[in-house]
């Protein structure tokens, strides 16, 4: 097989070829992202696996026992290890083990697993019949790709980035294996305009266009974001005033006696009412007796609202009160001190009487917003995290399922990815008005997408720019980094502190020594109350070799509950962007029982406390949503292709009263906060709202 390196022109041309050849496929299939839709029976979103559970019941402990066997026999078959028996099955359902056995490359669809492990796995089962070009093959690496993809944040990826990546897999037929895996439905494509070059004046020439794909889960999440956001918008009815209210009842009170003036007589008592008139609908006697008990608040009219924005603390925040007054969806922007303007806001609207909430990304985010509302004031206890609004019981769902809410406040908007931000938009009934607030400087989420950062350029609804600073030296520091300046900061108080290293572990020792006497001994600010951070988990000065080194001096131990011990601080991650800081307080036959920062107490099985992690050292992305009294960063040698603008917003910003930064990254630091601003990102939102 002939590749790239070894003959690099013919390679170029035949890419060029395939990218033509497939996007004559995409019109063909008939999927263009222009119309916004999907072929509707394509999609098999809401279908149950073919092989998984179905509706009958729960499997039983038999029934997946067998499973289990069945699936480890196929892996063994195959060269796997049996320790991924209990994931297939999760994974892709009882009928896990003939799944593998028609199409060993599934097993890419497993977590951890590679091309190579699946190729080896294949090769095991079908022998020389496992061959590159086999359509089962591409349709496992495609998926496998845009998955891989999603981890980087892409909700979509260009189709000739695709190509060549199949290309590299040693695929002989990219654009055919890509046509195949199109018509299957699994990957949807999309066609999306792209901006006129610089000094184009031809009106009659057609705007470039790129090809992108998307995994339809992503797909559809973005779209159905995009249909969420502008039901918010052209649902949105403001307030009137009472006097306009009582003149509007007026003039409908002296119509309906114009009508019954000009209405036919009543026919005598006994006759009987002419088939030509129209019937009263049924539910008139009800509606007499007023609103019905589940009906919503009268909303405030504007003269409520600019009363409400004149009494609020500060100019951004009355700007904040009067913009939300007149939409169904506004965009705030700012850093940590402008989370005030969010809790006045609260503040306002409960005490127009309107049902509000205000969800926070964690527990410290939560107590911190609250903490910022007035004495006494109505819109206390109704701030919760966005896992309690979205998947709780705090908040009781309507008749439809909808939050009953007039007002949601989403605070840490930029954590928000694709999926998670359509499931919230779902969850809300028409006409609510729903405020997106967040810091636009700090790192995306997680998950795929940039959905606050998509939606500010879109431009789609109002937004207000907090004009709020951030005080102190530490806020200086960041505010200069936001706007692409990394410059020196009087700190008389020693509120920062650049500390330089010549490697990784010299970075390392400073790092601890930090935590765990000068911090302590000359601020009073105790270790628990300081966290390292650091880009990576591996490497020299990674969490890993932090973890090592604190646990080592802070908390020694032979680590007897698998690899833990009491009083171990640690980070627990149920999912994707989820991470909860604790503290290890024993373990049994049960699990491991910690007692968690935000409060509250949680046991982890064993199967759990495997994946988790020591906490004195996280990273930045394991830290947002949090800030701690002191933060000490740590920029290894190795740490100048992970620095970004945004990365180093983020961790800075975490720090309240001390920063400290052990440099070992030479001029790595500077450049990535004038010239990287973030780790580009493809995503399809902003051509979604454009078509809606």
């Amino acid at each position: 097989m002939t590749t790239p390196e070894e003959s690099p022109a013919p390679a170029a041309e035949q890419h060029a070829g395939t990218v033509a050849a497939l996007a004559e496929a995409i019109r063909a299939v008939g999927r263009s992202g222009q119309s916004g839709q999907s072929d509707p029976d394509a999609s098999s979103a809401d279908a149950p696996p073919a092989d998984g559970p179905t509706s009958d019941g729960p499997t039983s402990d038999a029934q997946r026992k067998a499973a289990l066997t069945a699936v480890a026999e196929v892996l063994a078959a195959g060269g796997a290890p049996a320790q991924l028996a209990p994931v297939a099955v999760a994974e892709l359902g009882e009928g896990a083990a003939e799944q593998l056995r028609e199409d060993p490359w599934a097993v890419l669809s497993l977590p951890g697993v590679r091309p190579e492990h699946a190729d080896g796995f294949a090769r095991g089962l079908l022998g020389p019949d496992a061959q590159p070009g086999d359509p089962r093959r591409a349709q496992a690496l495609v998926a496998w790709l845009l998955e891989q993809a999603a981890l980087r944040g892409h909700s979509a990826q260009e189709l000739g980035e695709v190509s060549e990546a199949l290309r590299a897999q040693h695929v002989p037929d990219p654009a055919g294996a890509l046509q195949a895996v199109l018509e299957d439905g699994r990957v949807m494509p999309f066609q999306e305009e792209l901006p006129m070059p610089p000094g184009s004046h031809d009106e009659d020439e057609e705007p470039p266009v790129r090809t992108l794909l998307a995994l339809e889960r992503l797909a559809l999440a973005e779209e159905s974001l995009g249909e969420g956001l502008v039901r918010l918008l052209s649902t949105f009815t403001p307030g009137e005033d009472a006097e306009d209210t009582a003149a509007a009842e007026d003039a409908e009170h002296a119509a309906d006696a114009d009508a019954a003036d000009n209405a036919p007589a009543e026919p005598a008592d006994g006759a009987e009412a002419s088939d030509e008139g129209v019937d009263a609908p049924a539910g008139d006697e009800a509606a007499a007796e007023g609103p019905s008990a589940d009906a919503a608040p009268v909303q405030a009219g504007p003269a409520a609202w600019e009363a409400a924005a004149a009494a609020a603390p500060s100019r951004s925040a009355q700007e904040l009160v009067r913009t939300v007054a007149e939409s169904g969806l506004v965009l705030h922007t700012g850093g940590e001190a402008a989370r005030a303007e969010p809790a006045a806001l609260l503040h306002a609207a409960a005490g127009l009487g309107l049902r509000v909430w205000a969800a926070t990304w964690t527990g410290q985010g939560r107590d911190s917003l609250a903490a910022l509302l007035p004495d006494d004031s109505p819109a206390a206890g109704r701030i919760g995290t966005l896992a309690e609004l979205l998947y709780g019981a705090q908040l009781p769902r309507a008749v439809d399922g909808t939050l009953p809410l007039d007002v949601l406040v989403v605070l840490d908007a930029p954590l928000l990815d694709v999926e998670t931000a359509a499931t919230l938009l779902e969850a809300l009934a028409d006409g609510t008005r729903l405020v997106l607030s967040g810091d636009p400087g700090g790192l995306w989420s997680a998950g795929p997408g940039r959905f606050f950062a998509d939606l500010l350029a879109a431009k789609a609804c109002p937004a207000v720019a907090s004009r709020t600073p951030d005080f102190g030296p530490i806020g200086e520091l960041v505010s200069g980094i936001g706007i692409g300046e990394l410059q020196p900061v009087d700190a008389p108080d020693k509120e920062v502190v650049i500390l330089t290293a010549k490697d990784g572990g010299e970075a390392v020792h400073r790092a601890v020594q930090l935590l765990t006497d000068s911090i302590p001994r000359a601020l009073s600010i105790p270790s628990e109350q300081t966290v390292l951070l650091t880009p990576g988990h591996g490497g020299p000065a990674g969490t890993r070799a932090l973890n090592a080194a604190a646990k080592a001096s802070l908390n020694p131990g032979p680590g007897r509950f698998g690899g833990f011990d009491p009083g171990d601080r640690v980070v627990h991650s149920p999912a994707l962007g989820v991470n909860l800081p604790a503290r290890v307080l024993d373990g049994d036959a049960s699990g491991l029982h910690l007692e968690l920062a935000d409060g509250g107490r949680l046991t982890l099985s064993p199967q759990q406390a495997a994946k988790l992690r020591h906490g004195w050292a996280v990273t930045a992305h394991q830290a947002v949503g949090r800030r701690w009294p002191a933060v000490v960063v740590v920029l290894p040698e190795d740490a100048a292709g992970q620095l970004t603008r945004q990365w180093v917003y983020s961790a800075f910003g975490r720090a309240e009263r001390h920063l400290s930064v052990v440099h070992a990254a030479g001029p790595a630091l500077a450049q990535a906060v004038a010239e990287r601003p973030a780790t580009p990102r493809t995503t399809r939102l902003r051509s979604v709202l454009t078509d809606q």
